[in-house]
């Protein structure tokens, strides 16, 4: 028996919000295994099972839908590397360096398409990656549950960019040949060239 049509439209109506996010979580699983040239408001609209013209209406161009959905895979990215409450200063590196490893490799293709597209130029996507790596840097300045912290100076930071910039490249490049290292040594690593390289400015 079919059910009433009130029925069947209460459980799919969406506010405009909430399919517009529903279309960037689609658009942010698709990009996990493809570049962000790959990604167009005509392959989103032919897996989201809806016309081109509805996607237009929600991202305006295919430049606002590429902004929108780096801004929420960045997002994604952030969230997921948050450090855990309750452990020391290397405990809560290593639990964040661990599940962004995870994270480039689960999405290698869109995420390595971002940081290519955000040296190679493009304005927009330059300033969402420069603001993702303020956010995942400025947590090493972050008290642990001892209290420590790594002291916030010009010269720490210095260290701190040039390290994120080195993991970045290691991860990116381990994921695509791992020449023979683990993900535990990588992990470790990079894990452990944080502190050697802010030590060089005690």
């Amino acid at each position: 028996m079919s059910q009433p049509t009130a029925a069947r439209g209460a459980r799919t109506r969406l506010s405009p919000d909430q399919r517009r996010t529903q279309l960037l979580d689609l658009g942010v699983s698709l990009l996990a295994t493809r570049s962000l040239d790959e990604l167009t408001i005509d392959l989103l609209a032919e897996e989201a099972g809806i016309s081109r013209g509805l996607l237009y209406h929600y991202f305006g161009t295919k430049h606002d839908f590429h902004e929108a959905l780096v801004r929420r895979a960045i997002d994604d990215l952030v969230q997921q590397t948050a450090p855990p409450a309750g452990e020391d200063s290397l405990g809560r590196l290593l639990a964040s360096v661990a599940v962004y490893v995870d994270y480039v490799v689960a999405n290698y293709e869109g995420y390595a398409s971002i940081v290519k597209a955000a040296q190679g130029g493009n304005e927009t996507l330059r300033r969402l990656y420069d603001g993702a790596r303020a956010a995942l840097t400025d947590r090493i300045f972050t008290a642990d549950a001892q209290g420590e912290v790594v002291p916030d100076t010009p010269a720490a930071r210095l260290m701190v960019r040039g390290w994120a910039a080195l993991a970045e490249e290691l991860v990116l490049t381990w994921a695509r040949e791992p020449a023979g290292v683990s993900r535990e040594k990588l992990i470790r690593v990079i894990t452990g060239a944080l502190p050697e390289l802010v030590d060089l400015t005690r």
